[in-house]
C-alpha cells in the first residue's frame, strides 16, 4: 500500500499530529508466536506432559508469569515458574538464533518511520534478553527505546508498558498509534487511552471505539496512521 506521507507534525484538524508509533514485537514485526507454543510444548514434553492445543489461545501474547503459571497449573508439571521461565527463554533463544522471520510489511513499515523521523518504540511482554536478541536482528536503530515485560511493574494487559514508552518518548498516549497482535496486547494499549491497530496472528480479534483490525502490516503506512488520529476527533 503506497500513499502520498503527511510531513511530521502535519494536522488535518487541531490536535490531530501523530506524535509516536509504539509497536509489538512477537506476531506483530516477528513470526515468533508459533515459535513460542512450539517451545512450550518441547519443554513440557520434556517434562512428560502434552500440551493441549486449545491452551495456545490462553497463553499467547501475554506475559511470561500468566502463560507458564498458567501451564504448570493445567498439567500439573513439577517444575517452579522460576525454573520454567528460565527454560522457555532459553529454549525462544535457541529457536530464533536459527531464523527470525519477519511478518509481512514489517520491515517496509519500519523503514517508512525511520525515514520520516517518527518517534518509535518496541513494547513486548517479552524480557529484556529476548528483546535484545530481536533487535540484533531488527536494527536498534529503528527504535527510540524498547519496553520490556520484566522492565515494568505491570505488564500487558496493564497499562504499564504502553504508558512507560509514551514517557519515555515525551508524547501523549492519546496521540500514539499501537500496532499489536493479540487481545492481550490490545487491552494494554486501550487501557493507556492509544489508538490501536489490530494485526490478528493466532486468534481473531473484533473492531471496536478506538481500534480498527486489518488483515497484516502490508495495508498499514504512515498515512494510514496519521488517518487514525484524525478519525479520533
Amino acid at each position: 500500500m503506497t500513499s502520498t506521507v503527511p510531513a511530521l507534525g502535519t494536522r488535518t484538524a487541531e490536535g490531530s499530529a501523530l506524535q509516536a508509533v509504539l509497536l509489538d514485537m512477537d506476531g506483530t514485526l516477528v513470526d515468533t508466536e508459533g515459535f513460542w507454543w512450539d517451545v512450550e510444548c518441547e519443554v513440557f514434553a520434556s517434562l512428560g506432559h502434552t500440551l493441549d492445543e486449545s491452551w495456545r489461545h490462553v497463553v499467547v501474547g501475554g506475559p511470561m508469569t500468566r502463560s507458564a503459571g498458567f501451564l504448570i497449573e493445567a498439567t500439573g508439571a513439577d517444575i517452579s515458574l522460576e525454573e520454567l521461565t528460565v527454560l522457555l527463554n532459553d529454549g525462544f533463544e535457541q529457536r530464533i538464533g536459527q531464523a527470525l522471520p519477519l511478518m509481512p510489511g514489517a520491515a517496509r513499515l519500519l523503514a517508512e518511520l525511520r525515514e520520516y523521523e517518527i518517534p518509535t518504540a518496541l513494547v513486548s511482554a517479552s524480557h529484556r534478553r529476548i528483546i535484545d536478541r530481536v533487535l540484533s536482528v531488527l536494527g536498534s536503530h529503528h527504535f527510540a527505546l524498547s519496553v520490556a515485560g520484566d522492565e515494568v511493574p505491570r505488564t500487558k494487559p496493564h497499562p504499564d508498558p504502553y504508558l512507560a514508552a509514551a514517557a519515555g518518548l515525551g508524547v501523549d498516549p492519546m496521540r500514539c498509534a499501537v500496532v499489536e497482535d493479540t487481545a492481550t496486547g490490545v487491552a494494554s494499549a486501550e487501557a493507556a487511552g492509544c489508538q490501536v491497530v489490530a494485526v490478528p496472528s493466532v486468534a481473531p480479534i473484533m473492531p471496536a471505539a478506538g481500534r480498527t483490525v486489518v488483515p497484516s502490516l502490508e495495508v498499514v503506512n504512515l498515512s494510514f496512521l496519521h488517518g487514525l488520529m484524525t478519525e479520533m476527533l
